[in-house]
């Protein structure tokens, strides 16, 4: 009887490149901007990224665009958002207690907390120069700075499967 081994280090591969994008632009803004720099047209995904945490959930933006004739997928992901929750408030006065609505900060990639937007370009071949790319996004005059995330030193990867 043959035994048949699964090398698990084939499904955690990375074929991504992770971009990370500082500005103070709406998304839909930063998604227009993109889209007259590049060959692309970027579009609100229906598909948003939803995230729990114990606050309670949130769902994060995402523009997206598939490049068919060069197999290249384009992501823009939000990082950042506000989960909305309740919170009682105990009086010691002659009011009753009540209740206060309280925003907490939530990111899509806790440990870059500073990075407002991701640019997730997905390819199956190595051909995509994102020497070039980052090139083309430092010419937005409204980004403050544009550099590249490496996906290895993220512990929270899983967040970006989608």
């Amino acid at each position: 009887m043959a035994i048949h081994k699964l090398d698990l280090d084939e499904f955690d591969e990375i074929d991504y490149h992770l971009i990370a994008i500082h500005t103070t632009l709406e998304d839909y803004r930063l998604a227009y901007f993109i889209n007259q720099h590049f060959p692309i047209n970027l579009s609100k995904s229906n598909e948003e990224i939803h995230i729990s945490v114990k606050e309670g959930e949130t769902q994060f933006s995402r523009f997206y665009f598939n490049d068919e004739d060069n197999f290249i997928s384009w992501n823009l992901i939000q990082n950042k958002n506000e989960v909305i929750g309740q919170k009682t408030i105990i009086n010691q006065d002659l009011f009753s207690d009540s209740t206060q609505e309280v925003a907490t900060k939530v990111f899509l990639l806790p440990e870059l907390k500073k990075v407002d937007y991701f640019l997730k370009i997905e390819s199956d071949e190595d051909d995509v120069i994102i020497a070039d790319i980052l090139k083309q996004l430092k010419r937005i005059k409204s980004l403050s700075t544009v550099y590249v995330v490496d996906p290895e030193s993220i512990k929270s990867k899983n967040n970006l499967i989608f």
